[in-house]
């Protein structure tokens, strides 16, 4: 077994267990949480989670990937897991509609890799798929949907392109790091007045932040040393921003006042991550739109990485171009579909 079907495989199962591990940061993905969570039982499980033109995603998909997340967390990662396998349904139907055929020989062969890799770690193909809660056929689909994305991603993810991707992004494989605190503020999605008040709210806290500053310096005596004035700004902007932070925000991280401490390019979502690695120690950005809101981004300090050359970065420039590629053209067909989202079951008791 290659290590490339082992990583294959790994992905797939991430995949079939809802998309994602629930991240303490909504900004970046994370690792599993060390312990194993117990998952909250569901009493009344409606059969469909939501629909995207028509077609059914089933509750249980939301419940595969309810399974690894805590107790206390799942109301809030619920909506990334549905909104992740809205994706996939986006994404499948858009490969069937240009015509990317998958043999069925193909299906099989993957299969047997699959099979192969499972036993090798230990397992069973029966138990991995009654962790699951699937049926063969549904992971059969499941591989089919994956080798057409891989088909489509590698028709894409010409040399030219890569390359070029690799010269306009270098900060993604260089290694460069940003500290950085935010603010979050999570209105509903579709609500253009909700989204546009938290905007005119960040952009008042970012005023905020910068009066303080200026108000703290005009304190300093006119002899002050340019380097300690700028060491005073810098605090007198991060203790105001800290504090905005631990009453405003929507994200775990309020409690430490939105730090993320460090972290690199590729592990935060793409808006983010470029208006944070455009930004100098001390500086505030605009505000900034993701999935999962509004942000206000204050950087606090840099780590410049080394030159890579694309040779030797090739196979993550690849990885990193069809990660986006996906991120693209999800955005690109949500607009225009038709996605209608259930209500979330009761728990048990209420």
């Amino acid at each position: 077994m290659s290590n490339q079907c082992s990583i294959y495989v790994g992905t797939l199962l991430l995949g079939m267990c809802g998309g994602l591990v629930y991240s303490q940061d909504k900004g970046a993905p994370s690792a599993a949480p060390p312990s194993t969570p117990q998952a909250t039982p569901v009493a009344q499980v409606p059969a469909v989670a939501a629909s995207v033109n028509g077609q059914e995603i089933p509750e249980i998909a939301v419940q595969r990937g309810l399974k690894k997340v805590p107790a206390d967390k799942q109301a809030e990662a619920r909506a990334e897991i549905v909104n992740f396998l809205i994706d996939n349904v986006l994404i499948d139907q858009y490969l069937l509609n240009q015509k990317i055929e998958v043999a069925s020989t193909e299906v099989e062969a993957k299969w047997k890799e699959v099979q192969a890799e499972v036993t090798k770690r230990g397992s069973t193909m029966d138990k991995m798929l009654k962790d699951l809660m699937l049926t063969p056929e549904e992971l059969k689909m499941q591989i089919g949907n994956q080798l057409r994305w891989d088909k489509f991603a590698e028709s894409q993810a010409t040399e030219q392109r890569i390359r070029q991707f690799f010269d306009a992004k270098r900060e993604l494989f260089n290694g460069s790091m940003v500290r950085a605190r935010h603010i979050l503020l999570s209105p509903p999605q579709g609500d253009a007045k909700a989204n546009a008040d938290a905007r005119a709210k960040l952009m008042a806290m970012k005023k905020q932040v910068e009066d303080a500053a200026t108000q703290g310096l005009a304190k300093l005596p006119p002899q002050t040393p340019k380097e300690e004035i700028e060491k005073v700004r810098g605090k007198l902007i991060e203790d105001t921003f800290a504090e905005l932070a631990k009453k405003e925000s929507a994200c775990p991280s309020k409690a430490q006042g939105g730090n993320l401490e460090w972290f690199p390019y590729s592990s935060m979502v793409e808006p983010f991550a470029k208006a944070a690695f455009s930004l100098k120690p001390y500086q505030m950005s605009d505000v900034v739109s993701t999935q999962f809101g509004q942000h206000l981004i204050l950087v606090t300090d840099r780590k410049e990485g080394k030159e890579p050359k694309f040779e030797e970065v090739k196979d993550d420039v690849k990885e990193v171009y069809c990660d986006q590629l996906r991120e693209a053209l999800c955005s690109q067909l949500k607009p225009t579909a038709r996605i209608i989202i259930a209500q979330p079951p009761e728990k048990p008791g209420r």
